[in-house]
């Protein structure tokens, strides 16, 4: 009702970067990031790459008495790493997984293995659906080849909270996004979903300039992804939406600066983001609902459909590689076992070389036509997923094109 008290949230998100054996200080940074969250007492924590459980039930044990409600979501091979932390109470939550999160044969990025996914709680203040994600890393801007499997993520992630926010009073996103603001695939997710970025609109900000969560101030940030980019770059959000009576504000946002603060080392890799919101419920209902087109959304659309398209007629090319490269390893099996029959029925001649050889040769044949018909199937599944994402995009680019 008119004139009800406000409700600020505070909001704390981070990818921890907590890669068990790999990750650099990384289980005294886990107990640094429990003890300031202890201290802090913000309302809703949001973290990223919290790859091992045990690193999540120990925060989970020092957190118990300041936020009583949490949830850790697992998915794929290594669990997605996303969990919440809440002072209120999480009455529901759910997992999707993206349908396309990078290629299993990219060990060293292993994006595939974790499942990349969005987790959603839904919590009694507001009702507020909040939102914790993380989207394929780009990995090399000049030349990405993770940039339609991005796009496939953030329309899903779009569509996604379309079709779950429809009783919630306040959407809240928070996560690494691994895009730049001015990327296709935050204005598509922005445009689609009508989602405010905090730092744009926040009425203060404290913090590393242009609120970059990638710095070059932090000792554990890759400074060859900064090499073009010299104040660093802003990849992580906290963006919000009102849907129906309420109205949400942005009063402060802050990051840190390179060092977790009254330490000498960072959280992470990058930088925490800390928000202040104000939610309040007006007299009506504003009417608003999620999907209001600004006039750029067709252009970003269009862009977006492109790129998938591109995206898509690279798969196409991979698929018929690896479809061939499998029938050639068939053809070649097929051979050697007309040649091995024909030696054991005596039709033909000794054989030309040694078994020992013609075995290695039969093992490395059959190794090729696994591999091959596995990638067949991979890059199949990958095309299916990006021409079923281009077709949505061209709906909804019709539909937006004959509104008035």
């Amino acid at each position: 009702m008119e004139g009800e008290p406000t409700l600020r949230l505070r909001i704390f998100n981070l990818n921890c970067w907590a890669i068990r054996y790999l990750s650099k200080r990384r289980q005294q940074r886990v107990r640094l990031i429990g003890d300031t969250l202890r201290q802090e007492g913000f309302d809703l924590v949001l973290l990223q790459e919290v790859w091992s459980e045990q690193d999540y039930d120990e925060l989970k044990v020092k957190l118990a008495g300041s936020y009583p409600f949490s949830h850790y979501f697992r998915s794929g091979v290594i669990g997605s790493g996303l969990c919440v932390f809440s002072r209120f109470p999480i009455l529901d939550t759910f997992l999707y997984q993206y349908s396309l999160n990078g290629y299993p044969y990219m060990l060293q990025h292993g994006d595939w293995f974790c499942g990349k996914s969005v987790g959603s709680r839904a919590g009694v203040r507001a009702p507020l659906l909040s939102l914790s994600l993380q989207l394929h890393a780009e990995y090399c801007r000049d030349k990405d080849a993770y940039l339609p499997h991005r796009l496939v993520q953030a329309w899903e992630l779009a569509q996604f909270i379309r079709h779950t926010s429809k009783a919630a009073d306040v959407v809240l996103l928070g996560g690494d996004l691994n895009m730049h603001p001015e990327d296709v695939g935050i204005r598509l997710l922005r445009g689609w979903t009508g989602l405010q970025d905090a730092f744009a609109d926040a009425m203060h900000f404290e913090g590393c300039k242009n609120g970059c969560t990638l710095v070059p101030d932090n000792c554990f940030t890759d400074k060859s992804e900064l090499l073009s980019f010299p104040l660093g770059i802003r990849i992580d959000y906290i963006l919000y939406k009102a849907i129906s009576s309420f109205t949400v504000k942005c009063e402060e946002l802050k990051t840190t600066t390179g060092r977790a603060p009254g330490t000498d080392i960072p959280f992470s890799d990058h930088e925490a983001v800390m928000a202040t919101l104000h939610i309040q419920r007006q007299g009506q209902p504003a009417g608003a609902t999620l999907g209001t087109a600004d006039p750029a959304l067709a252009d970003v659309v269009t862009e977006a459909r492109a790129e998938v398209g591109a995206g898509l007629r690279a798969a196409r090319r991979q698929r018929y590689s690896s479809g061939r490269m499998a029938v050639l390893a068939l053809l070649l099996l097929l051979l050697q076992a007309a040649a091995a029959l024909a030696t054991l029925a005596g039709l033909g001649a000794e054989q030309p070389f040694p078994k020992l050889s013609f075995c290695l040769l039969a093992f490395l044949a059959l190794g090729v036509l696994v591999l091959a018909t596995g990638l067949h199937l991979f890059h199949t599944m990958e095309v299916k997923m990006l021409h079923g994402t281009e077709d949505q995009m061209w709906m909804v680019l019709r539909a937006l094109q004959e509104r008035p």
